[in-house]
């Protein structure tokens, strides 16, 4: 009788140990359940909130035939300039294709796809090369270009007046140590709309000795049959 009774209680308290065991398992089921699903109602929530990314980082996206763009000048001496085009970085202190003077991106006006890069340093180097690439741009050719340093000091008037002919109005103005950002084409019409241009002022200047970053985005018109 005695070993009877010692089985039941035995079993009854490995029963009432299981049905404890399961009882705070299930609730530690349920919560972590529970928090697993706010967690995604949270995500998904937050994904619903996020604003939508444009090509280059743009703030809106562009028409149907335009190319996104996103360009940058340099930063006194130390930070290169950047040009975005269609989501692709053309030029960056990244890609280490950047250098001091003017630096210049060329694009298929068609299909949006990169052609070129070059820059060309306009402190101690020679102008002529810019002359001449200037000279083999085709028509239908998007340009951009995007100082660094010093973007001006070996200019002459005939390198200002080829990119004029691609839509500047400010390089007529270009000085020492001026930033400045451009996108033009060969052929185009009219003065282009994308082009800023900060001067060099020891008075409002940002870095010493040079102004600050000059920054431009917008919609290039894809070029038509």
């Amino acid at each position: 009788l005695t070993g009877a009774a010692k089985l039941v209680v035995v079993v009854a308290i490995f029963l009432l140990t299981f049905y404890v065991i399961s009882q705070v398992f299930e609730i530690k089921m349920d919560a972590n359940l529970g928090h697993i699903f706010a967690r995604s109602a949270l995500d998904a929530a937050a994904r619903s909130t996020k604003p939508p990314r444009y090509k280059c980082g743009i703030s809106k996206a562009c028409p149907e035939k335009h190319f996104a763009f996103k360009m940058s000048s340099g930063a006194a001496n130390v930070v290169g300039p950047k040009i975005c085009v269609e989501d692709n970085v053309l030029m960056s202190g990244v890609k280490n294709n950047v250098g001091r003077g003017i630096n210049m991106a060329l694009v298929n006006g068609k299909t949006g796809e990169l052609l070129d890069t070059k820059f060309f340093d306009m402190w101690g180097g020679d102008v002529a090369p810019l002359i001449e690439f200037l000279k083999t741009i085709q028509d239908g050719t998007i340009v951009l270009m995007a100082t660094y340093d010093d973007g001006a000091t070996k200019l002459n008037e005939e390198a200002r007046k080829l990119i004029a002919e691609l839509g500047s109005t400010s390089i007529t103005n270009l000085g020492f140590r001026d930033n400045w950002v451009f996108c033009g084409g060969k052929g185009i019409k009219t003065k282009s709309p994308f082009e800023q241009h900060i001067k060099n002022n020891k008075d409002t200047n940002k870095y010493e000795g040079w102004p600050e970053v000059v920054e431009m985005e917008g919609c290039i018109p894809q070029k038509q049959e």
